[in-house]
């Protein structure tokens, strides 16, 4: 796409998807390191931590296991470490590059550089010009691995880093520390400073590639490619390296004007999902409803082609507003005995077997609680399977309160259950002298877990849910007592596939949200894209819509929408009493982010925003609204 180019000042290329990109740079990593091999030179390789390579480090593992790719002639440099940090710590990256990549290759021990998170500071400004001189006496790096924070910052070079800086201690940026408080369990225990490699030392890097993966990663993509070279977006710096690529999946490319509005920047073809997303944009854009814009309207904002097409805006505006209009329904199941030509779901069958997937113990009634209840009072058979057990967002003084409640409870009444009063105990015992790099112990886990199994029950009973309607799923992934999963495996998918054949449903929801900040959700749409594909022959599946739903971090864009259910006041209340069941996600949650609100305050808040968009376009004015998007497997 020639013309996008202007806009795009750093070569970028675009896959479907997070797996396929990690393979291709892990390719391009090998083809290195085999060539470098070849003329019997080392390989001087730049790496990353964090989520974002971690699937490019599994694909090296993979080809050194099965195809010999070997790594004796590597030596590596790695970024950044938090500082103060121990190495053993759950959140060091020496414990991270060891047990995602160095010790399941053939890696010499000598070979690997880190920082050193436990130096003192008096000390740390050798090591860095040390760290700095090892890599210029092996001619510097041959390849740079990066990845990119929401602020910008590659390393740890926080805004305000200068293209010349050093390796350095960096003073955290408060975002960063919010990101990393997902890790670290709360924000108040992120390390407040970290040893980064200066932009300097990645700018003479001989090869860089960057990668980012999700929407949450789309602004500062967007920022970094296509605007100023600023030190308020440090990433922005490599528009000035020879030989730089960024590697994105297509959430994080989302902003990108190619992308985003795509007829900017060549022709495009004016098929109904582009139309959609061009007048919807136009209309925003303008602040004026799809049947006020004008032919003046199209021409001076790049739609001068799709004008030509119809002649007229009133004939475009006319379509678009028909569009918007027919994904309004209040009968998310399908209205019985009505003319389903115009609407988002079929009339037939009247009564639907429905099976709404939630990858924690609350998305559910978070994320979809007005249609969830909607349907139930429809008369659908309503089915909701947890497919995680939430432990890890269950504070630690919330699980002591239960514990000691049991243990409390069995003394007073003399309970006989010793297996169970020695579990509760020895909950106690840790949580009382649990050390901030520890995890948690199998009994905490399970506390933790059976409080939230035991909100999720509570709000189905609040919905109206058949006891035997709720199915705790416990996808083995999650279970690591820590943020960094396990890979999805054969007995998760197992899981999702038992259920499905089991109910045959004629409508599954599932969460497309992959701004999720740690991942859950997108591992569990994978398990459950994953199980449908190998299901899809099934008679009953061939009857089986799939709707997704976003969470409590983003919305679908207004273009995607296919089916929006509004919510009268009564019933945007009625969720947040529902979304209160689940008591120890209300203040203070764990994984808060960045955003201070609560999270029935971020569901009334998206919903209500979702429903002035749909006003703003020219459609009636509703309280609030749930979207969906249809995925036709």
């Amino acid at each position: 796409m020639e013309h996008a180019i202007s806009f795009e000042r750093i070569p970028t290329h675009i896959f479907e998807n997070s797996d396929q990109a990690s393979k291709a740079v892990a390719q391009e990593m090998a083809a290195l390191i085999r060539q470098k091999n070849s003329e019997n030179k080392p390989a001087v390789l730049g790496m990353a931590t964090g989520s974002s390579p971690k699937k490019v480090y599994q694909e090296l593992i993979r080809m050194h296991k099965e195809e010999g790719l070997s790594f004796k002639n590597v030596i590596t440099f790695n970024l950044d470490e938090y500082h103060p940090m121990e190495p053993d710590s759950v959140q060091s990256y020496v414990r991270f590059m060891k047990e995602q990549l160095f010790d399941q290759i053939d890696i010499p021990v000598t070979n690997y550089h880190l920082p050193d998170g436990t130096l003192p500071i008096e000390k740390i400004p050798e090591f860095c010009r040390d760290y700095e001189d090892k890599i210029d006496k092996l001619g510097g790096l041959d390849f740079h691995l990066l990845g990119i924070g929401r602020n910008g910052h590659i390393g740890f070079n926080e805004p305000g880093s200068l293209i010349n800086s050093k390796t350095r201690l960096m003073t955290l940026d408060i975002h960063t520390k919010i990101d990393a408080a997902i890790d670290f369990g709360g924000l108040a225990k992120v390390p407040k400073k970290a040893i980064t490699l200066g932009i300097d030392k990645i700018m003479h890097a001989k090869r860089i590639v960057l990668l980012a993966w999700g929407e949450h990663k789309a602004d500062a993509v967007a920022r970094s490619v296509e605007g100023p070279v600023t030190s308020d977006i440090p990433a922005s710096y490599l528009q000035q390296h020879p030989n730089v690529r960024f590697i994105l999946d297509e959430t994080a490319a989302a902003d990108l004007t190619r992308i985003k509005t795509p007829w900017l920047v060549d022709s495009v073809i004016w098929d109904r999902k582009m139309i959609k997303k061009a007048v919807t944009h136009l209309s925003l854009h303008l602040e004026k409803p799809v049947l006020k814009l004008t032919n003046k309207d199209y021409n001076e904002n790049g739609l001068s082609d799709l004008l030509s097409l119809y002649g007229q805006a009133y004939e475009i505006n006319i379509e678009v507003f028909n569009y918007l209009q027919h994904t309004i329904t209040g009968w998310p199941g399908g209205k019985p005995n009505a003319d389903d030509t115009h609407r988002p779901e079929r009339a037939f069958p009247a009564k639907k077997k429905v099976v709404i997937f939630s990858p924690h113990p609350d998305d559910d009634i978070i994320s979809m609680g007005g249609t969830f209840q909607r349907l139930h009072d429809q008369g659908h058979e309503v089915h909701v399977a947890y497919q995680t057990t939430g432990n890890i967002a269950v504070a630690d003084d919330e699980a002591l309160r239960f514990a000691e409640f049991v243990v409390d409870f069995n003394e007073q009444f003399e309970s006989t259950n010793a297996k169970a009063n020695r579990i509760y105990k020895d909950a106690v015992r840790f949580l009382k002298n649990k050390k901030d790099s520890e995890l948690d112990i199998p009994a905490v886990r399970e506390i933790k877990g059976l409080i939230r199994k035991g909100e999720a029950k509570n709000t189905c009973r609040f919905v109206g849910i058949k006891k035997e309607h709720a199915h705790f799923l416990q996808m083995p992934f999650y279970e690591t007592g820590t943020i960094r999963k396990k890979p999805l495996s054969e007995p998760d998918i197992q899981l999702i596939m038992d259920l499905i054949e089991e109910i045959q449903p004629h409508q599954i929801y599932a969460a497309g949200d992959l701004a999720d900040p740690h991942g859950t959700h997108k591992v569990c749409l994978d398990a459950i894209m994953e199980a449908i594909t190998r299901l899809k022959h099934r008679e009953y599946m061939k009857n089986c819509w799939v709707w997704l739903y976003k969470g409590a971090w983003a919305e679908w864009d207004i273009d995607q929408i296919e089916m929006a259910v509004p919510m009268s006041p009564d019933q945007v209340f009625k969720k947040r009493m529902g979304i209160f069941k689940h008591q120890s996600q209300k203040d203070g949650v764990v994984f808060q982010g960045d955003d201070s609100r609560e999270f029935w305050q971020r569901a009334e808040d998206r919903n209500r925003g979702t429903a002035h968009i749909y006003n703003r376009l020219g459609l009636a004015e509703y309280e609030a609204m749930e979207a969906f998007v249809r995925w036709k497997f």
